[in-house]
C-alpha cells in the first residue's frame, strides 16, 4: 500500500513540475506578446498624432510625399488613416517609409490630414542597426570658416562624452563659444544647428543623418517636428538631441523620418507646411492584447483564448478562475490543519457570498439568519416532521427571512438587510439543519465548533479571493489553475497527522 502511495506521489510530483514549467512559459508568453501585467487595471497610453498638410495648388497635377513612421521595436502602430478627399494614396518604402498622395489639378487651399495611433513607445537607446554607410565627403568651406571649424573641433575635445556630444555641448555652451557666431547665422534655426553638426562630424569622417520626430505631450497642438542627429559610431547608428546632447531616443519621442532630404515634398503646390498635434488617451492592457498579438503574429493563439470572448462571458469566467484557489484553501484547512467544517465546500460558497455582500454586512446577515433559523428548527422538531418536509420548511423560512431583511434594509437604508439576498438559500438551510442535528447528537459545543470553524475558513478564504490583485492574476494567468490541480491531488496523498491532532502529544512534550 505504501509503495503504491509513493508511486502515485512520484507521478503527481512529475506532473506538478510539468505544470509549473508550462505555467511559467505561458506567463512569459502573455507578458511578452500580449502585454499582460501582474498589476490589475494596468493602463497603456495610446497616442493620436495628426499631421496637417496645407498648401496652395498651382494648377498642375498634385503629388504630396510625407515621411511617416514604420513599425519598429520603439512603438507599435494601432491605427493609421488619411483624410484627403479626391487623392489616391500609396505607401512607398525606399530606405524610409513615405505616404504618397496624388490627384489631378485642384482649386483652392488644400488641407490633408494624416492620423496615426500608436502605443508602447520605448526608449531605443539610440542604437539602430543598419548597413555601414559610406564615408562622408569633407565639406567645402572658405579658408576662414575651415580654420574656425578646425579650432572649434579642437576646443570641443575638452568637453565630456563622445565626439557628437562634445560638439553639441560646445555649440550650446552659455556664454556662447566665440567661434559659434562664425559658424552659425545670427538667427539660427534647428536645421542650421543640425547641418553644422553634420558638417563638423564630416570633417572627422563620421557618417551622419538628420532625424525628424515628434515629442508626445498631452494636448499639444500645432507644432513643428523636432530635429535630432544620428551618427554612425562603432558600427551602430546613435541618436543625439541637438540641444541637450542626450544620447538615445527621448521618452515618448516618435521618429517620423530618418535620413532623406525632407519631411514633406509637394509637387503642383506652393507655400506648403506641415504642423503636428498630439492627443493622449488610455486603454487597458486587456483591450490592446488582441492588437499586440496580431503585431507579434500570434493572433491565432489569442483567438482561441478566453480573452477573445465577449465581456459578459469574461466576467463570468473571471469568477470561475478564482474558484480553484478557494478550493485549495479549503483542502489545506481540512486535510492539513484539520478543521472540521459543515460540508466540504460550504465555506467557499460563504466566502463568495461575503465578497458580494461586503465583509461586515455579510457576517451580520449570516449571524441573524443562522440564529433565527436554529430557533425555527427547534420549534419544528416539536412536531416530529419527517426529514425532507422539515428541511423544506427551513428553506421556506430562510427565504421569508431574506425577504424580510431585504425590505427592512431598503426602508431604513441599511446595507446589512439588503445583503441577505446574496447568501445561497439552500446552503443556509442546510447549515441550519446540519447544526441542529449536530446539536442533538453531539451537543451544543460540537455544533458551535463546526459553525465557528466553517465561518473561520470562509473568512480566511474571503480575504484571499477578495484581493483584486489575486483575482486579476488568476484570470490573466489562468494556467496557474493547472498547478493548483496537481497540488490538490498531491495533498490527497497526505496521510500524516493534522495540525489540530498534534495537541494529543502535548503531555509527551511536557514530560
Amino acid at each position: 500500500m505504501l509503495k503504491k502511495i509513493f508511486t502515485v506521489r512520484k507521478i503527481l510530483s512529475f506532473l506538478l513540475l510539468l505544470s509549473l514549467i508550462y505555467a511559467g512559459y505561458s506567463i512569459y508568453y502573455k507578458i511578452k506578446y500580449w502585454g499582460f501585467n501582474f498589476a490589475p487595471r494596468k493602463m497603456t497610453d495610446v497616442w493620436t498624432i495628426e499631421a496637417h498638410i496645407a498648401f496652395e495648388p498651382t494648377g498642375e497635377p498634385i503629388k504630396v510625399s510625407l515621411a511617416v513612421p514604420s513599425e519598429t521595436e520603439e512603438f507599435k502602430i494601432l491605427e493609421e488613416n488619411i483624410v484627403a478627399p479626391g487623392y489616391k494614396m500609396k505607401r512607398v518604402k525606399n530606405g524610409t517609409s513615405r505616404v504618397v498622395l496624388s490627384a489631378p489639378a485642384q482649386q483652392g487651399a488644400q488641407n490633408i490630414y494624416y492620423r496615426l495611433m500608436l502605443f508602447d513607445n520605448r526608449d531605443g537607446k539610440g542604437k539602430i542597426y543598419a548597413p555601414v554607410p559610406p564615408r562622408p565627403k569633407t565639406p567645402f568651406w572658405d579658408e576662414q570658416t575651415s580654420a574656425a571649424a578646425k579650432q572649434f573641433l579642437k576646443d570641443a575635445a575638452q568637453q565630456t562624452g563622445d565626439l557628437p556630444q562634445q560638439i553639441i555641448r560646445l555649440l550650446n555652451q552659455n556664454p556662447p563659444h566665440p567661434l559659434t557666431a562664425t559658424l552659425l547665422p545670427m538667427k539660427k534655426s534647428q536645421k542650421d544647428v543640425a547641418e553644422l553638426i553634420t558638417s563638423l562630424l564630416a570633417v572627422k569622417k563620421v557618417p551622419t543623418r538628420i532625424a525628424r520626430g515628434v515629442k508626445l505631450e498631452e494636448n499639444k497642438k500645432s507644432f513643428t517636428p523636432d530635429l535630432m542627429i544620428e551618427a554612425y559610431i562603432n558600427g551602430k547608428w546613435r541618436i543625439y538631441d541637438i540641444q541637450t546632447a542626450q544620447k538615445g531616443i527621448p521618452e515618448n519621442f516618435v521618429i517620423f523620418q530618418r535620413g532623406g532630404s525632407s519631411l514633406l515634398d509637394v509637387e503642383g503646390g506652393q507655400n506648403s507646411s506641415v504642423l503636428f498635434s498630439a492627443l493622449k488617451s488610455v486603454s487597458s492592457s486587456f483591450g490592446l492584447a488582441g492588437q499586440r498579438a496580431k503585431l507579434a503574429q500570434q493572433k491565432t493563439w489569442f483567438d482561441f483564448s478566453i480573452y477573445n470572448l465577449p465581456l459578459a462571458q469574461q466576467n463570468t469566467l473571471k469568477w470561475f478562475s478564482i474558484f480553484p484557489l478557494a478550493i485549495l484553501v479549503i483542502v489545506l484547512m481540512r486535510n492539513v490543519v484539520g478543521l472540521q467544517t459543515m460540508g466540504t465546500f460550504t465555506p467557499m460558497l460563504l466566502a463568495m457570498s461575503l465578497v458580494k455582500t461586503g465583509f461586515l454586512p455579510g457576517l451580520i446577515c449570516f449571524g441573524i439568519i443562522i440564529g433565527i433559523g436554529l430557533l425555527m428548527r427547534f420549534v419544528l422538531s416539536k412536531f416530529n416532521l419527517l426529514l425532507v418536509p422539515r428541511i423544506s420548511a427551513v428553506v421556506i423560512f430562510v427565504i421569508l427571512m431574506m425577504q424580510a431583511l431585504t425590505i427592512f434594509g431598503y426602508q431604513f437604508k441599511i446595507d446589512v438587510g439588503s445583503s441577505a439576498v446574496f447568501f445561497p438559500i439552500i446552503i443556509m438551510a442546510w447549515i441550519i439543519e446540519r447544526a441542529s442535528i449536530t446539536w442533538e447528537e453531539d451537543g451544543p459545543a460540537n455544533a458551535g465548533r463546526e459553525v465557528f470553524f466553517s465561518l473561520l475558513v470562509a473568512v480566511i478564504t474571503y480575504f484571499i479571493v477578495s484581493s483584486e490583485y489575486i483575482r486579476h492574476i488568476m484570470f490573466a494567468f489562468n494556467e496557474l489553475n493547472l498547478v493548483i490541480l496537481f497540488i490538490v491531488m498531491l495533498l490527497g496523498t497526505y496521510t500524516g497527522y493534522r495540525l489540530t491532532e498534534l495537541k494529543r502529544f502535548s503531555p509527551l512534550a511536557k514530560g
